[in-house]
């Protein structure tokens, strides 16, 4: 379910910044692509716009996946349910995405994952104050 809503809130997050770029990239004959018609100009920028949302749906759902399949695994094995299962799943998950870029890349992925997920878990925790 994390991987589905995550390829759906990427999708929507990739196609909002894809659409606030303000690159104007070279046609393959090398001219710009405002001196194309409007027509070009429309079915290229819509198809870039459709490749970065998908590319980012992706990435999104991927890291919601692999996230809340570590989170669950993590919470079956210890068999409680607490900020640790958080910490666990967010240097699991980070570490794991960045693990090709090196040892330092995994360890701040780790890091900084686990602390980011611990904070959002954190404060879905929090007392409703009436």
């Amino acid at each position: 379910m994390a991987g589905g809503m995550g390829f759906v809130l990427g999708g929507a997050f990739g196609l909002f910044m894809s659409s606030m770029a303000y690159d104007t990239p070279l046609s393959p004959q090398g001219q710009q692509i405002t001196s194309l018609p409007v027509r070009e100009q429309l079915r290229r920028g819509l198809k870039d716009m459709g490749s970065k949302s998908y590319s980012s749906a992706k990435n999104f759902g991927k890291i919601g996946a692999i996230y809340s399949g570590t989170e669950c695994a993590i919470e079956g094995f210890r068999a409680k349910s607490d900020l640790t299962n958080s910490a666990l799943a967010g240097c699991l998950t980070g570490g794991g995405l960045a693990y090709q870029a090196g040892p330092q890349a995994a360890a701040l992925g780790c890091a900084g994952f686990a602390l980011f997920s611990t904070a959002i878990d954190a404060y879905m925790r929090m007392p409703d104050s009436d």
